[in-house]
């Protein structure tokens, strides 16, 4: 089974329309086709971000924002990364190499393309939701 981390930007996205990441979320990681990772520090970006004021905007986000976060909360392994890195100016995207760092994931799985301009950290492919769907 393939081990992902999935950027919060990715998550806005399923949450606002059946593109992609809806379909990485509901169909792969839903159904239990590739396993998620969280740390205790991305699942705190995670709530903050999803239930920010600016998603009012669209219909019923909170609400589907709090079945997606059940949905991590049943399906993601925690892990708790020991080790800080610096690699990307943007300091909570960090975070997802920390992650990757402890939990050695196959991929990242990111809308990110400012921060995430390298391919690979370590061993974990970084990707965008799309590349990720049609690779698997």
């Amino acid at each position: 089974m393939r081990i992902v981390i999935i950027d919060t930007n990715v998550l806005v996205s399923a949450i606002i329309q059946k593109s992609y990441p809806y379909h990485i979320m509901y169909d792969l990681v839903g159904k239990d086709r590739v396993g998620l990772c969280i740390s205790d520090d991305l699942i705190r970006e995670y709530e903050d971000v999803l239930f920010r004021p600016k998603f009012r905007r669209y219909l019923d986000f909170y609400a589907n924002a709090e079945v997606m976060l059940n949905l991590i909360r049943a399906k993601a392994k925690v892990y708790c990364p020991e080790t800080k890195i610096s690699l990307i100016s943007d300091d909570p995207d960090n975070r997802l190499l920390e992650l990757a760092d402890k939990s050695n994931a196959d991929f990242i799985i990111t809308g990110n393309t400012n921060d995430f301009t390298f391919p690979f950290y370590k061993n974990t492919k970084i990707v965008s939701p799309k590349d990720f769907w049609e690779f698997f």
